[in-house]
């Protein structure tokens, strides 16, 4: 398994080519072996001041692979084929969804409907060698009334060729143990996001480096070679410390233990 950073984490230093650059340099500098491209405002827009070329050009520069993506559903599903050779610049094989567009609504038909929308699209960038992954929050563990079960069960259940972008925090933050989750993924997690998730006075639970919370990192990382995980991506949606020292600690931790 190799280790990457999402630039999510470091969203606020990527709003420009010069910034979005140094990001790439200080996160080969840490150690990271690749990246994640999301919320690079930079490389945004009909005319971004940074286009896959370029950031093709910047990424081997430093050493990096682009592990995966975040795309918007509409760019995914309207305009599949630019966004194929958006990926093929880039020499990426992977994207995923940050979450269930707003427009298919958090009920359980949503996430069947969303499948349905979804299948087509996987199909042609599959034939273009490229996967179609889903990133979870904790939204798609409210429980179907008629069912009882997690809506998520239905993406996993009901979708044997959508990837599980696991996220490790949002499972916990769902009150499910992300251990056994992924062990229910196991095959479908080429690209996981890992973050802890500490204890802290008057704010309760929040995101923390991994290997500075709670969550258990053995069973965790155990479940991860045992599913196929190919890339642990480092993730902290909100840091309370500077977001390159957040990535230090993490990438440091999981050195040590993968």
């Amino acid at each position: 398994m190799r280790i990457a950073a999402q630039l999510y984490t470091l969203r606020n230093y990527t709003q420009t080519g010069d910034g979005f650059r140094e990001s790439l340099r200080r996160c080969a500098e840490i150690g990271f072996a690749g990246v994640q491209l999301s919320a690079v405002g930079c490389m945004n827009g009909d005319s971004p001041e940074v286009d896959a070329k370029a950031a093709r050009r910047w990424l081997d520069e430093f050493g990096l692979s682009c592990c995966a993506t975040h795309r918007p559903w509409p760019s995914l599903a309207a305009s599949t084929e630019k966004e194929v050779e958006f990926h093929k610049e880039l020499g990426c094989d992977y994207t995923a969804v940050g979450s269930i567009s707003g427009d298919f609504g958090q009920e359980p038909d949503s996430y069947r409907r969303f499948l349905e929308a979804a299948k087509p699209v996987a199909e042609k960038l599959k034939k273009a060698g490229i996967r179609f992954g889903y990133h979870n929050h904790s939204h798609e563990f409210i429980r179907d009334e008629s069912t009882g079960k997690p809506c998520m069960e239905i993406l996993v259940q009901e979708a044997d060729w959508l990837q599980m972008e696991v996220d490790t925090y949002w499972v916990a933050h769902a009150g499910a143990c992300p251990a056994d989750f992924l062990q229910t993924c196991s095959g479908r997690l080429p690209v996981i996001h890992v973050k802890d998730m500490e204890v802290v006075p008057k704010d309760g639970p929040v995101m923390a480096p991994v290997g500075e919370g709670n969550l258990c990192w053995e069973s965790i990382l155990s479940a991860c070679r045992s599913g196929g995980t190919e890339w642990l991506v480092v993730e902290q949606d909100t840091c309370r410390r500077d977001p390159f020292e957040c990535l230090t600690s993490s990438y440091k931790f999981l050195a040590d233990h993968v």
